[in-house]
């Protein structure tokens, strides 16, 4: 009987023992899962310039590991690229290792402030502001004063206000254009930040659209982490902006569904530029018909695209997909 009871012992204690050990084993691989799900968000904040995500998700990572000098080179470019010059400036001198980009944050945050300062110019509500090649104040005021009727109009359209400051880059030198080679076509551009050269501001008929469509990009860039195709984001920035509204279809062949996916600014002719943009104006007028509510569902089709993918997005809320709106063009 002691025997018996003795061995129900030894597996009752074997079960514990090995219980533990697969316990400690489920909530280590927990961990590890846990902690790459936080790097991959990570990434994707930074790659979206979503820069409240960025900045709690890497000083979560810097928790983990202080002394990672990676996350923290990360986290002075997050501060700077908020607006947080000074705490940027500090939290570098905290720092102790030496780095270009450090170096660079450190001058540029200086330069910053220093021409908002001689601009007179006060932080803007919705906007960061980054200066090229000394562009006058009534330049600058007037496009923040555009941007911000833009942002008014969009966040309304939309029900949906981005939760970090734009960027403008308002610039004279071609080596602050962004996207390098590029179309001679291409004025303004938005790769992340709006970049504006100071000279489309003397024309309030060219910069006006303009101003409203490059920001249409950043408020889809701000509403979904997903890779938009071209033509729609192309296609909503038109219909937003207005200038080519009810323009008759550009002479040339008809192109392909694939290459109003791809990049336009792959396209050194503008013929070909001009008819990919008519193309894309019309899929999403054509989109937007199918709903009642069709900027609101523009909104919920972008959030949806990351987890469901392009065409089970769209017919979700259009109830069409890719192809069939460019078989009705």
């Amino acid at each position: 009987m002691l025997k018996k009871v003795f061995l129900i012992f030894l597996c009752v204690m074997g079960f514990f023992f090995y219980g533990q050990k697969i316990r400690k084993h489920f909530l280590e691989d927990e961990k590890v899962e846990l902690h790459n799900q936080l790097v991959l968000e990570t990434q994707e904040c930074l790659d979206a310039k979503q820069w409240k995500c960025a900045e709690k998700n890497v000083r979560e990572l810097l928790q983990e590991n202080p002394q990672d000098e990676n996350l923290q080179l990360h986290l002075a470019g997050i501060l700077f690229e908020q607006e947080r010059y000074r705490e940027c400036q500090k939290y570098i001198q905290t720092l102790h290792f030496k780095h270009s980009d450090l170096d660079f944050l450190m001058e540029k945050s200086a330069q910053l402030m220093r021409e908002m300062e001689n601009l007179e110019i006060e932080n803007s509500g919705h906007f960061r502001l980054e200066f090229e090649g000394n562009p006058s104040r009534e330049d600058v005021m007037e496009a923040l004063s555009v941007l911000e009727v833009a942002y008014d109009s969009l966040g309304g359209l939309f029900h949906f206000y981005p939760e970090d400051k734009l960027t403008i880059v308002l610039y004279k030198s071609t080596e602050y254009q962004g996207i390098d080679p590029r179309p001679n076509w291409v004025g303004a551009v938005f790769d992340g930040k709006l970049r504006i050269p100071v000279g489309m501001m003397q024309v309030r008929t060219v910069y006006r659209p303009v101003l409203f469509h490059e920001l249409t990009h950043a408020f889809v860039r701000a509403m979904t982490r997903a890779a938009v195709p071209l033509w729609m984001n192309e296609g909503i920035a038109q219909i937003i902006d207005g200038s080519q509204t009810d323009k008759n279809r550009p002479a040339g062949n008809p192109p392909t569904l694939s290459e109003l996916t791809e990049s336009f600014l792959k396209q050194e002719n503008r013929q070909k530029a001009e008819i990919l943009y008519w193309y894309s104006e019309k899929m999403v007028q054509e989109m937007l018909k199918n709903s009642a509510n069709p900027f609101l569902d523009f909104r919920d089709c972008l959030k949806d695209l990351k987890n469901f993918g392009l065409d089970q997005s769209l017919k979700k809320y259009f109830k069409t997909s890719a192809e069939e709106l460019f078989e009705t063009i």
